[in-house]
């Protein structure tokens, strides 16, 4: 079996494959200052995207563990994440509160999805 790394930087690989199972780094929005709904939705799309670059989709994700910065934000962050999972796709999924790298950033999350050939 071969690990696959892709977006390699000093820290970290934004994407790790590895016997047909996606490890994405965790995601923040775009905009650090933006609400929890906008940082929310720009982060998911991110998450989009790194699927699609590792061959999987937002269907054939197995767990997500969300950070959140403030859990005043928990319904406001899950009325996004609710909209965004596909029905019948929910997966295994923790919430947690933390402090983030980065102050301005409300959320963060990081995924383990698997790619279904």
């Amino acid at each position: 079996m071969t690990i696959t790394r892709l977006d390699v930087g000093t820290r970290m690989s934004s994407i790790v494959i590895y016997n047909n199972t996606v490890y994405l780094c965790g995601q923040v929005a775009k905009d650090k200052y933006s609400d929890i709904t906008t940082q929310t939705t720009t982060m998911l799309e991110e998450v989009d995207d790194l699927l699609a670059k590792a061959g999987s989709r937002r269907e054939d994700i197995l767990s997500a563990t969300i950070y959140l910065k403030d859990m005043a934000d928990y319904d406001a962050m899950n009325r996004v994440w609710d909209a965004w999972v596909p029905t019948g796709h929910a997966p295994a999924r923790a919430c947690v509160e933390a402090a983030i790298a980065e102050p301005e950033y409300l959320v963060e999350v990081s995924i383990v999805a698997a790619i279904v050939k």
